[in-house]
């Protein structure tokens, strides 16, 4: 079986393909997502991984907290169950993950009020950018799908704008990017911190959950 692993950063898929795991970056807008999973599937992909890290929305998810949502709740209203009997082998290798429904949002839920809303209205434990179109990928193609994703910024922390305009759509951070919005708002400066700290931590711990995916 050949399982891929999709991210948003590429700092994510380095990770998986350290762990053996193929890994493709779909970072960018939607139209570049299917792109990206459409040649996956026609490259021999059996398996699907959202894999990475993600924005808490319940309040009681620390950085680097390792989550094994069951269920992908897309913004279209569309709920995707993850493959059971992949995500009961991954609890046996990673006891302490926690399960719950993970939102597929379309744009950066930035703010600790719009985080603070998706989970009262939605009781999604995080959000990310890519599970929800890697769920539906893999339900059109009839492939099996799971999510291992750890918690970066929690839910009280909003994100700076110079960390959410920081990227490329290649996954890549765009560094003069960030220090242009920090030379002109550099109040900035401690949130970035911050995210960059909690980043850290989200990181290492899939690093070393990333084992666990392979069936």
């Amino acid at each position: 079986m050949t399982s891929y692993a999709i991210t948003g950063l590429e700092a994510e898929a380095k990770i998986a393909r350290r762990a053996g795991i193929r890994a493709v970056v779909i970072g960018g807008g939607r139209e570049r997502r299917a792109a990206a999973l459409t040649r996956a599937i026609a490259e021999g992909a059996t398996g699907f991984i959202s894999f990475g890290i993600a924005g808490g929305l319940d309040p009681r998810l620390r950085p680097g907290a390792v989550l094994l949502p069951e269920m992908v709740h897309s913004e279209a209203g569309e709920s995707y169950p993850v493959d059971v009997e992949w995500r009961r082998l991954m609890i046996a290798r990673i006891p302490d993950g926690i399960g719950g429904s993970l939102y597929g949002a379309e744009t950066v839920v930035a703010t600790a009020r719009e985080k603070r809303a998706l989970f009262d209205r939605t009781k999604s434990i995080a959000v990310d950018l890519e599970s929800a179109a890697v769920a539906s990928a893999a339900a059109t193609s009839g492939i099996p799908f799971i999510v291992l994703r750890t918690v970066a910024d929690p839910a009280h922390r909003s994100l700076p704008r110079a960390a959410v305009k920081g990227l490329t759509g290649e996954g890549k951070v765009a560094f003069g990017a960030v220090f242009g919005h920090l030379a002109r708002r550099p109040h900035q400066l401690p949130a970035l911190l911050f995210i960059a700290v909690d980043t850290r931590k989200a990181l290492a711990a899939i690093h070393v959950a990333a084992p666990a995916v392979r069936r």
